[in-house]
């Protein structure tokens, strides 16, 4: 009879034990971290709550040092080529027009006051594959590509992973290589009509007599 007593008794502790548990998550549900970033000395200091933040509306503050998204200011890029060289998981895609004469000054400067002399119809990241390793933005000349704050970038559709930058639309792009086209053409008759005074001939070397025996 003892042993059936206890029995209850030892069901009776467990559902309170239990119940006890569940209320204290219950009542603890309402307890928030607020929005202390995790250098701040009482980040660790509440360990209790259901609830930290309220994510997308609410969010750490992003460190100023990370490396995040990318970013490309295209008024600044001069269409090297060496972010697209250095990318080890070639990311990067970029396809670049040489810029006419008469359109220099339409192309522009970069805010350095270098002179750009390419056109960059397409500039593409495909942030699906960047790693964020920094190569790239270590080895830009300008400056123009540069990290974000924006950790998150997350998509339902692959496609919108890839981020374009390029400063021309596909008609702008195709007038351009039709007008650099017609410059290289003309120059090439203007070379031929001026008749360059042709290469001379290589000179002979001179014989050799027979030798003496």
């Amino acid at each position: 009879m003892s042993e059936y007593f206890r029995n209850i008794g030892s069901s009776v502790n467990t559902i309170l034990t239990g119940m006890g548990i569940t209320l204290r998550h219950f009542f603890n549900a309402v307890r928030r971290k607020g929005d202390a970033g995790i250098d701040d000395s009482g980040y660790f200091g509440q360990v209790d709550g259901l609830v930290t933040l309220q994510y997308p509306k609410e969010a750490f503050p992003t460190p100023e040092q990370g490396r995040y998204r990318l970013y490309n200011n295209i008024d600044d890029c001069i269409g090297c080529g060496q972010c697209v060289r250095a990318c080890p998981i070639e990311c990067i895609t970029m396809e670049t027009i040489k810029v006419t004469k008469d359109d220099l000054e339409l192309c522009g400067k970069t805010s350095g006051g270098q002179q750009k002399r390419f056109w960059v119809p397409v500039f593409d990241i495909d942030v699906a594959k960047c790693m964020t390793c920094g190569i790239c933005v270590s080895v830009c000349p300008t400056e123009c590509l540069v990290h974000t704050p924006v950790s998150d970038f997350s998509e339902f559709n692959r496609e919108h992973m890839i981020y374009h930058f390029g400063n021309l639309s596909e008609l702008e792009a195709e007038a351009k290589r039709r007008k650099l086209a017609e410059e290289k053409k003309a120059a090439q008759a203007k070379k031929a009509a001026a008749g360059g005074s042709p290469k001379p001939a290589p000179k002979r070397a001179p014989e050799q007599g027979p030798r003496n025996q």
